[in-house]
């Protein structure tokens, strides 16, 4: 629990930069909707005669002048990219930083074992993402309640869940790998992020690469499949869940070996 307490006083800026400014872009897109509306005819006509673009982002499938449609490609590609690279972040330095910022030392030479010191850096890292995610989410309802239109809770929850998922998965990889590291990793926690959102995209576009929806985590979070099956998918899910053990076991499996400087 010190552990615990001692990562979330050291990560509090961080996770309230982060939730501030993916929140504020978020509720910023929610209050447009009222004044686009009226344009939104245009605009489906726009998007559904660009081609791959169109289907890279799934607006083909998606009518862009509801709200939740509108929520589900604007908003929904904040809360992606926003939520994945803070994820990324949190992951890949959770382990490193100790040897990065030469406070090893210090935290070894106290009676407790590194499988506790993994535990406690994990549980602070998922417990930051709950707290982003559900301060978000909360202000995304606020939001929509503020244009007051009606809230599509349900579709809202599995869209939010989707992105928690992703983070988790993409938290989980980055800390296995941070395990491995003895310095800063930011540049291959967002490399990661970033190739990830790219691979749903190519697989969106090319028939041929739909197989890579079960590798990328942004596989499961389509906004359009969510909302076109108001269901998640369970079989790109799984592979999810599965990077996420395999992720965490890493970490574990090598730093309780590891020769930390």
């Amino acid at each position: 629990m010190t552990l615990l307490k001692h990562e979330l006083r050291q990560g509090w800026k961080s996770l309230i930069i982060w939730t501030v400014s993916i929140g504020f872009f978020m509720a910023i897109c929610v209050f447009m909707y009222p004044e686009m509306e009226n344009q939104m005819d245009g605009v489906n006509d726009m998007f559904s005669s660009m081609g791959s673009f169109t289907t890279a982002f799934g607006m083909d499938r998606l009518n862009f002048g509801t709200l939740i449609g509108f929520y589900a490609i604007e908003c929904g590609n904040i809360l992606g990219i926003g939520g994945a690279f803070f994820a990324a972040l949190l992951g890949i330095s959770a382990l490193a930083k100790e040897e990065q910022e030469r406070t090893a030392e210090f935290l070894l030479t106290h009676p407790v074992s590194r499988v506790r010191i993994i535990t406690g850096k994990l549980a602070a890292v998922i417990l930051q993402i709950h707290m982003m995610d559900i301060f978000i989410f909360l202000l995304s309802v606020s939001s929509i309640a503020a244009i007051k239109e009606e809230i599509p809770l349900h579709e809202l929850c599995l869209l939010h869940l989707s992105y928690f998922f992703v983070q988790i998965e993409l938290a989980s990889l980055c800390y296995g790998i941070s395990a491995f590291l003895r310095h800063s990793g930011m540049g291959i926690g967002l490399g990661i992020a970033i190739v990830m959102y790219f691979l749903n995209i190519v697989a969106n576009i090319s028939e041929h690469a739909e197989f890579l929806k079960y590798i990328t985590p942004f596989g499961y979070a389509e906004g359009a499949d969510i909302l076109v099956n108001t269901s998640l998918d369970m079989g790109k899910l799984l592979p999810g869940i599965i990077f996420s053990i395999i992720g965490i076991a890493l970490a574990y499996w090598k730093y309780t070996r590891k020769d930390i400087q």
